[in-house]
Order: structure tokens, then sequence, then C-alpha cells
């Protein structure tokens, strides 16, 4: 990750490595990450580790396991980006019969936020059937969960590996 980065503070915002990806969710990437800056340089008096979060492509995190660990915000849906398919797939499974995550299939336009509400699990999907929706997907996020989302990363102990 280099040398200036301590990963063990990374939060991960994940694109994909698709062309459609870099050239549309990437930004929002970009423009999330600011965001949390902002909330981390707002609350750096009370937080006990340093948060730094950080972009990547799906093909990346995907192929380092050490980053699979790290809170991780997904961006952009199945056909753009592999972490996406990957998480729409196991919730799927998960929902068995029920049709799978909200937006994740059919013809509608949909916007899809895939969290655990109560963040054991630190791992987002956001995504919309459209660029337009994705935006809007992202701003959704950042309404109603950011804030408890990050205050969870930062007191979230992870457990040690061997």
């Amino acid at each position: 990750m280099g040398p200036d980065v301590d990963e063990c503070n990374a939060v991960l915002i994940v694109v994909g490595s698709h062309l459609r990806a870099e050239e549309r969710d990437r930004p929002l990437a970009y423009g999330l990450r600011t965001r949390i800056e902002h909330w981390r340089d707002m609350h750096a008096e009370q937080l006990g580790v340093p948060l730094t979060p950080l972009v990547c492509t799906d093909l990346w995190y995907l192929n380092h396991q050490d980053l699979q660990r790290r809170p991780t915000i997904c961006l952009g849906g199945p056909g753009v980006n592999a972490l996406a398919a990957i998480n729409a797939n196991q919730s799927d499974d998960e929902d068995d019969d029920q049709g799978g995550p909200e937006g994740a299939s059919g013809g509608e336009p949909r916007v899809t936020i895939m969290i655990d509400p109560d963040f054991t699990h630190l791992r987002v999907g956001v995504w919309g059937t459209d660029t337009e929706l994705t935006e809007k997907g992202l701003e959704l996020f950042c309404d109603r969960y950011l804030d408890a989302y990050l205050r969870a990363c930062v007191t979230q102990v992870e457990p040690k590996t061997d």
C-alpha cells in the first residue's frame, strides 16, 4: 500500500476496473473520499485512530487478501465492478428465493444499498441502474449511514490473524 499509508487505518472505496466505472464511478469515489476526509477532520479530536480513505479498483482489492479485512465501500454495480458482483451473488444465496438485494435484478430503474445496519460487517455496496441513480444512492448512503458507518470503522476492533 506504500510506506506512508498504514493499511490498518484504511477505509477502502472500491470501483470497477471497467472503462465505464473509471469514467463514471471513480469521480464519485473521489467525492466520497473527500467527504470521509472532511468527516475525519471534523471529528479528529474524538478519534482514537487515524482514518485514511483510499480509492482502488476491484482487481487490486480482490487480488490482495489483506485489503479484504478492511472496511470497504463498493461503488458501482455488478456489471462494472467485480466486487459488487460477488457481493450481490452472496446476497442472492443468503436471500434464497426472496429475489436478492433490492435493485439487483429486473428492468426497473433502482438504487441498491447493501449494508449491515448493525455495522458488524463493514462492507457496503452502493449502485444504481444508471449513473444518476448511482449518484442518488451514494447521496442516500451518505445522508443516512455515513456518520454511523465511519464511527463503526474507528471503533471496531479488527481480529488478529496469524
